[in-house]
């Protein structure tokens, strides 16, 4: 790693040893390249807005014991459907007596465990069916590509409820149902990335040194692909988040009295025209975390694919 020269170690010296047109190292070019990603993402108002939310959303998961004013478990029956506003309760109870905002803020730990999951499993898998598909051809290609049209053949949330079904309910078991619909686009976009990369002189190249097949994906087409990647994630995350949310709804995904933003629409919903706020405030909380990744994701589509920044 190449280290900062005495004389840039000022804010200004930073800004030009980032900004540097011609770099003294692999490790200043990759730095500089991040530098100047930040800078064009930092442009983008809605993308900082939904980085923003998100960040903040990670804050209230991590001090949620100390955030929270009540334990979102403990019951109160003489306290119950109080509307927002009530002294003690900003967001008022549900028909338990139990404090909304509480339960709401221990749900963001819920929804952030489903969502990183989901993001370890689904990409990887994607990505190692894709890029296996595309570099092999053949009969490879074919039957690897034909499983994942059975799998986008089927609307994910119907698919979802069947693996769930099979699986049993359970925040675990809908981790895993999520993730074996999830995978698909990423194999997709796997594979018409190798396709395109293992045709050029990069990889002739590496494998006229010697490099195998296993070499090459992992070293030389992976990371060539996890941009492209990256992107898609973040955009899909809102999907995922309301895919976790129905299966929560339709009390397959994460138990009672666990306090899943989905599960609680469905115990509100039944006084949704007398307390209103019992299931809209944690549906608002989905509508926010969604819109923030979404938000995020078109930004970090115009700065890791600017190609379809233009298009768009």
């Amino acid at each position: 790693m190449t280290a900062l020269p005495e004389h840039g170690r000022g804010r200004g010296g930073w800004r030009d040893w980032l900004l540097s047109d011609a770099p003294a190292s692999r490790g200043q070019a990759r730095a500089a390249a991040a530098w100047q990603g930040w800078l064009n993402f930092r442009s983008n108002t809605l993308a900082m807005i939904g980085l923003g939310i998100l960040l903040g959303l990670l804050a209230v998961a991590a001090l949620a014991p100390w955030l929270a004013p009540y334990d979102p478990f403990v019951q109160d029956l003489g306290n119950r459907l109080q509307p927002p506003g009530t002294p003690g309760h900003p967001l008022g109870t549900d028909s338990l007596g139990r404090d909304i905002l509480s339960r709401l803020i221990h749900g963001s730990r819920i929804t952030l465990y489903i969502v990183a999951l989901v993001a370890l499993i689904a990409p990887l898998a994607g990505l190692l069916v894709g890029t296996v598909a595309g570099y092999a051809g053949g009969w490879v290609d074919t039957i690897l590509m034909r499983i994942t049209d059975i799998f986008l053949a089927f609307p994910r949330l119907v698919l979802a409820l069947a693996f769930v079904a099979a699986l049993g309910a359970g925040i675990e078991n809908a981790v895993i149902a999520i993730s074996l619909t999830a995978w698909p686009p990423y194999a997709r976009i796997a594979r018409a990335e190798t396709l395109t990369i293992r045709s050029s002189d990069y990889i002739s190249a590496v494998r006229l040194q010697g490099a195998g097949p296993i070499r090459i994906i992992t070293k030389h087409i992976w990371p060539l692909c996890i941009s492209s990647l990256i992107v898609r994630v973040t955009l899909d995350m809102a999907g995922i988040i309301l895919a976790a949310a129905g299966l929560g709804f339709l009390g397959l995904g994460a138990q009672p009295p666990s306090p899943e933003w989905g599960a609680m629409i469905a115990e509100g919903r039944r006084f949704i025209l007398d307390h209103w706020y019992v299931a809209t405030v944690p549906g608002l909380a989905i509508f926010t975390v969604s819109l923030a990744f979404n938000l995020l994701g078109d930004g970090l589509r115009d700065v890791l694919d600017p190609k379809s920044g233009e298009g768009g």
